[in-house]
C-alpha cells in the first residue's frame, strides 16, 4: 500500500517530468553532436555501444572539450587556491588572530577538496553544463574523506525553483541493480514484490526516485529527503538536510525558464550543418578516389578489377573500354562553407579567446590584454557560476565539516560571525587585474607630481597595503601582522631618537669645543 510520503513523490515527479518533456529531444540532439557519451536521454543504449555515427566532423566536439577544461581551470584549479573565506564584519578581517583561523579553515577545507573525488566530477559538470546549460552535483558527506560528490546525468534530474529564482526542488530518478537495494538501505522494510525481485533477480534493474524539497519536518534540517521505489511507491529512506545538498548551475537562463541554455544549443544548426556538409564532402572524396566506372554494353561481360594494378582485357581492334566516369573537381564553395561553420562553431565555443593566450611571442602586456579580454567574454557566465555553483558549493561542505568537529576551535571573541565567500581563481583575480593596473598608474602620477605638491600626503600605505593584499589574494601568513608592523615603527622610531639624540650630543660637543679657548681668554 502506497503511504502518503510515497504518494507525494510520485506526484510530484509525474508534475516535474511533464514540464522537463520539451528539453529531453534538444538534449539528445546535443548529446548526438557534441557529446556523445552521454548520449542517452531519450534512446536507450546499451553500455559500451558506439556513439558516433552521427558525427561527420570533430569541430564541436573539441569545442566543447577545450571550454570545459578551461572552465575548470580557470574557477576551480588544483594547482592554486580558487576561493578564501572572509568575515561580513570588516573590523574582524583587520584582527591577526580572526584572520589566521579563517586561514587555516581555508587550508583544511581544501585538504578536503582534494582528498575527495571532486576533482572528477567537477569537470564532468563542465561538461555537462556546456552542453546541456544545466548540471547538478551531489554533495554528501563520507566517513572516509570528509566530502564525497557525484555528478548527476541530466536525464536523471527534475528541478524547481523557488521565488528568488534559485533551485530548491530536486528530483532524480535513477537505476540500482536490486542485489544492492539492502546495502544502500539498510533500514527499509522492503515489501513482498521487492523481496522477491532480490531473491529471483538479483541482477535486475530497479527504478528509485530521490526527492529533496523544503520541509519544516525537522528542527535543525530545512530539507526533507525521501527515497521511493518507483513501482511500488514503497519508501525505502526518509531523512533530512540542513542544507540543500545539489548545486544546480545553469550557464544562462530565460526568465520565465527553469532549465539552463547552453552555448552548445546555440552551436546546433551550424553542426548539424557542417556534419552534413562534411558526410557530403566525404562521398564526393571517395568519388574522385574510387570513381564509378564506364563499361561496354557488348554482351560479353569479363570480372571488373578496380584494385590497385589491376588489369582488364578487351578485345583489340575495337574502341570498347572501361574508363572513368568524369564527376568533376571539388567544389571550393563547399569548401568554404564548411569553413565558416567551423569559425561560427569556434565563436561559440570562445576558441580563438581562449588560445590566444598559448602564443611563445607575446609581451607581458599583451598577455594581459588577452586575458582582459577573455574575461569581459566570461565575466556574466562567472556571475551565475559563483551564485549557483560555488557558492551553494562550498557553504554545504564549510557546513559539513564544522559539524564534524573538522576545524580548530574558534577564538572565543568571535562568537557567530557571518563568514563570506571571496573568490580567488584565476578567473576572478583576472577580473581583479583593471584595478591593479589603474591603482599603479595612479601612483606612477603621483610620483611625478612629488616634486611640484606633496601629493604622496594624500596617500594612506596601511590601508594601501589592505587593499592590495585583498585584490591579489596575498596569504595572511607571509605578512607581518598588525602587532609587529607597530613594533617595528616603534624600534625605528626610538633608533632615530636615539641617532637624532647622539648628533645632537656630537654637535653640542663640538660647539663646546670650538668655544673652550674664546672662554679661556675671555676668563683671561
Amino acid at each position: 500500500m502506497i503511504t502518503p510520503t510515497g504518494k507525494f513523490v510520485l506526484e510530484k515527479y509525474s508534475s516535474l517530468k511533464v514540464e522537463r518533456k520539451n528539453w529531453e529531444s534538444h538534449w539528445q540532439d546535443v548529446a548526438d553532436y557534441m557529446l556523445p557519451r552521454k548520449a542517452d536521454i531519450t534512446k536507450s543504449r546499451s553500455k559500451g555501444d558506439k556513439r558516433h555515427e552521427l558525427i561527420f566532423d570533430g569541430t564541436a566536439t573539441h569545442a566543447l572539450e577545450l571550454l570545459a577544461a578551461s572552465l575548470h581551470g580557470m574557477l576551480t584549479n588544483t594547482v592554486s587556491p580558487w576561493f578564501s573565506l572572509k568575515y561580513k564584519n570588516e573590523e574582524l578581517n583587520q584582527e591577526d588572530e580572526a584572520i589566521e583561523w579563517l586561514e587555516d579553515c581555508t587550508n583544511v577545507l581544501n585538504q578536503a577538496f582534494n582528498r575527495s573525488n571532486f576533482q572528477q566530477e567537477i569537470f564532468e559538470l563542465y561538461h555537462d553544463l556546456i552542453a546541456f546549460g544545466t548540471a547538478a552535483l551531489f554533495i554528501a558527506e563520507d566517513d572516509e574523506n570528509e566530502l564525497r560528490f557525484k555528478n548527476i546525468h541530466i536525464s536523471e534530474i527534475y528541478i524547481s525553483e523557488d521565488e528568488k529564482g534559485f533551485v530548491n526542488n530536486l528530483t532524480r530518478k535513477f537505476k540500482m541493480k536490486a542485489a544492492n537495494l539492502m546495502s544502500a538501505f539498510p533500514k527499509a522494510e522492503l515489501n513482498a514484490e521487492l523481496s522477491k525481485k532480490i531473491e529471483k533477480a538479483p541482477n535486475d534493474d530497479v527504478n528509485i526516485i530521490h526527492c529533496v524539497h523544503p520541509s519544516d519536518l525537522y528542527t535543525n534540517k530545512k530539507f526533507h529527503s525521501v527515497y521511493v521505489h518507483e513501482d511500488s511507491g514503497s519508501v525505502l529512506s526518509e531523512n533530512g538536510f540542513a542544507e540543500f545538498p545539489f548545486a544546480v548551475p545553469r550557464y544562462l537562463k530565460s526568465s520565465n525558464e527553469i532549465y539552463g541554455r547552453s552555448p552548445a544549443m546555440n552551436a546546433l544548426p551550424d553542426v548539424k550543418m557542417l556534419n552534413l556538409m562534411s558526410k557530403t564532402s566525404i562521398k564526393a572524396a571517395q568519388k574522385q578516389i574510387d570513381p564509378p566506372l564506364l563499361v561496354p554494353d557488348d554482351g560479353f561481360m569479363l570480372p571488373i578489377r578496380t584494385v590497385p594494378g589491376g588489369l582488364n582485357y578487351y578485345r583489340a581492334g575495337t574502341r570498347d573500354r572501361i574508363e572513368p566516369l568524369q564527376i568533376g573537381a571539388a567544389n571550393p564553395v563547399g569548401i568554404q562553407m564548411e569553413e565558416q561553420r567551423r569559425d561560427a562553431i569556434r565563436q561559440n565555443f570562445f576558441v580563438d579567446q581562449l588560445l590566444s593566450t598559448q602564443g611563445t611571442q607575446m609581451t607581458a602586456t599583451e598577455v594581459l590584454q588577452r586575458n582582459e579580454e577573455k574575461m569581459r567574454i566570461l565575466g556574466p557566465v562567472l556571475g551565475r557560476l559563483q551564485s549557483e555553483l560555488l557558492q551553494p558549493l562550498i557553504t554545504r561542505c564549510f557546513s559539513i565539516l564544522i559539524r564534524n568537529n573538522k576545524f580548530k576551535p574558534a577564538p572565543e571573541f568571535l562568537g557567530n560571525q557571518n563568514i563570506e565567500i571571496e573568490y580567488v581563481s584565476p578567473l576572478a583575480k583576472a577580473q581583479k587585474t583593471g584595478e591593479v593596473q589603474s591603482l599603479m598608474r595612479g601612483i606612477e602620477l603621483m610620483g611625478s607630481l612629488q616634486n611640484v605638491a606633496p601629493v604622496f600626503d594624500y596617500l594612506d600605505t596601511d590601508n594601501l597595503m589592505s587593499y592590495i593584499k585583498d585584490v591579489l589574494g596575498i596569504p595572511a601568513k607571509i605578512l607581518k601582522s598588525k602587532g609587529q608592523v607597530a613594533q617595528i615603527r616603534q624600534q625605528r622610531e626610538a633608533q632615530q631618537e636615539q641617532q637624532a639624540q647622539m648628533q645632537q650630543d656630537m654637535q653640542e660637543a663640538e660647539i663646546a669645543n670650538k668655544a673652550a679657548p674664546l672662554a679661556k681668554v675671555l676668563n683671561e
